[in-house]
């Protein structure tokens, strides 16, 4: 059972470090990038299927019992989050095959790619508050020189606009888990939701739920603390674009769920009226960003803060299916968004741009990129029988059954904008002609003329991922119930407690 915990992290680690050692030849790394993603999933899959047959697996590493040593927990809401990583990891990998250029692959792409997917891989795994902020320390580190990478002024711009807030999030968080340590005097997940029940002193767990919800609030782009995003993803290549967008928040999503189900739960009155308040601000102002925008990554990127805000609603009216409903939406937005990130760079390696007002005419020219455009964008928006539908449903559900109507119709007016947005990207860029002046030959550098032979690498990840938001959606019952399940452990934090300490508990 330890092995297969320990595999997401170990694979992509190894997989990094065998391609630094391949540092002259980019035809090695980028044979080990596949491979090593394709390690991944495999690894995480199968986590996914043990933990479903078994219940939660934990791992003591060097065989230290907790709360005293370092622990690996993977329960069904991390081993679901571990899975969708492995199916990003490995699109991401293929596609970075024919949009990723030599001088950015022989300058450490792959191996940062890999450290990545271990950091977020790890996140997800611990079992312990400070090796998550170690965790978020090496994604961050990876993240700023991926963000980087090639050196190009716009991606400086919007890394330093990254790291900057990041750093700040990370200095916070730091803050609050030696607070945290010094008050209750241990670091282990389980240990601290048993003693933070216990402390004495009114208000101080309040006060380091706050601290928690800022630094977690910064890294998942949340209200009013998200204008970072949208001035940094849009910058370097599509590849790590569509990553960022498909996990790197959500890794901050992760954690306000895991520490508002299991660590903050003496004052849910306070706490989850206001992460239901910030989730309708999430939504509202990032969908209001994305309407406004012109650029297509940009306009994608406003709707990554929009889709924060959903999540954050499942956390906030925190009931059984209203968490369903979050880790239900939580794989349709990776899924979706990275799709059309991911399309928006087939988009630019076509026409040359990412401008809406330069494109044109793609829905005639293109037409199996037109309906790949389609399957998500509309998902994204909630039109059935897609999985955005579906996901949406449940947390309406959930919000009429809790009688929250206020968040209710702010998400549903937030789909109906966020369909808006959709149409007008379908407008600009597929249905109308391309403007006059704007030909092939004006629009096309002839860099991307030459290499349009790579696109069946840039298509056959965004097919797959299509397929998966379709799927998802025709067979919505199974995949809700696992998401069902995962709520049902959240919700009953005892089960997380035993598995962790044992008979300590």
């Amino acid at each position: 059972m330890i092995e297969i915990i320990v595999l997401p992290i170990l694979i992509p680690f190894g997989t990094a470090a065998l391609a630094l050692l391949a540092w002259r030849s980019r035809t090695v790394q980028r044979a080990l990038g596949v491979i090593g993603a394709a390690g991944l999933l495999v690894s995480s899959l199968w986590l996914l299927f043990m933990v479903r047959q078994e219940g939660i697996i934990v791992a003591q590493i060097g065989s230290w019992p907790a709360p005293f040593g370092i622990t690996l927990v993977a329960d069904l809401f991390s081993a679901i989050m571990v899975a969708l990583t492995g199916i990003m990891g490995m699109a991401i990998a293929v596609y970075s095959l024919g949009s990723i250029d030599g001088q950015r692959d022989l300058f450490g792409y792959y191996p940062l790619l890999n450290i990545l997917l271990m950091g977020v891989s790890g996140a997800f795994l611990t079992g312990d508050i400070f090796n998550l902020y170690v965790w978020f320390e090496v994604m961050l580190i990876a993240s700023f020189v991926l963000l980087s990478l090639g050196g190009e002024k716009a991606q400086i711009e919007g890394a330093f606009n990254y790291v900057t807030l990041n750093l700040l999030s990370s200095a916070l968080f730091l803050a609050a888990v030696g607070i945290l340590y010094g008050t209750v005097g241990t670091l282990n997940m389980a240990d601290l939701s048993i003693r933070l029940q216990d402390l004495q002193i009114p208000g101080l767990a309040t006060v380091l739920a706050m601290l928690f919800l800022i630094a977690f609030g910064i890294k998942a782009a949340v209200f009013p603390l998200f204008f970072w995003l949208p001035a940094s993803y849009h910058t370097p290549p599509v590849a790590v674009s569509a990553l960022f967008a498909g996990l790197l928040t959500k890794v901050g999503v992760y954690s306000l769920i895991r520490v508002f189900t299991l660590l903050f739960l003496e004052d849910i009155e306070f706490t989850h009226t206001l992460i239901l308040v910030i989730a309708g601000l999430t939504m509202v102002t990032g969908v209001l960003g994305a309407v406004a925008q012109y650029d297509f990554r940009r306009l994608l990127s406003f709707h990554i803060i929009s889709q924060i805000g959903y999540l954050l609603m499942g956390l906030g009216l925190f009931t059984v299916p209203a968490l369903g409903g979050a880790i239900f939406f939580m794989a349709h937005v990776i899924l979706a968004k990275s799709t059309l990130f991911l399309i928006s760079g087939v988009v630019h390696r076509l026409e040359g741009t990412f401008e809406l007002k330069r494109l044109g005419g793609l829905y005639a020219d293109y037409p199996l990129l037109a309906v790949l455009f389609l399957i998500p964008a509309l998902s994204l928006a909630g039109i059935p029988p897609l999985s955005g539908f579906f996901a949406k449903l449940a947390l309406i559900q959930a919000g009429l059954a809790d009688r929250q109507y206020a968040i209710v119709a702010t998400a549903l007016g937030v789909s109906i904008l966020t369909l808006f947005s959709m149409i007008k990207i379908w407008t600009e860029a597929f249905w109308k002609p391309l403007p006059e002046g704007l030909g092939e030959s004006a629009n096309l550098q002839p860099a991307v003329i030459t290499r349009r032979g790579g696109l069946s690498l840039l298509v056959v990840p965004i097919v797959v991922l299509a397929l998966l938001t379709v799927i998802i959606g025709v067979s919505a019952e199974p995949f809700y119930d696992l998401a069902r399940q995962a709520a049902e452990q959240l919700m009953d934090p005892a089960i997380y407690i035993r598995a962790v300490l044992g008979g300590s508990a």
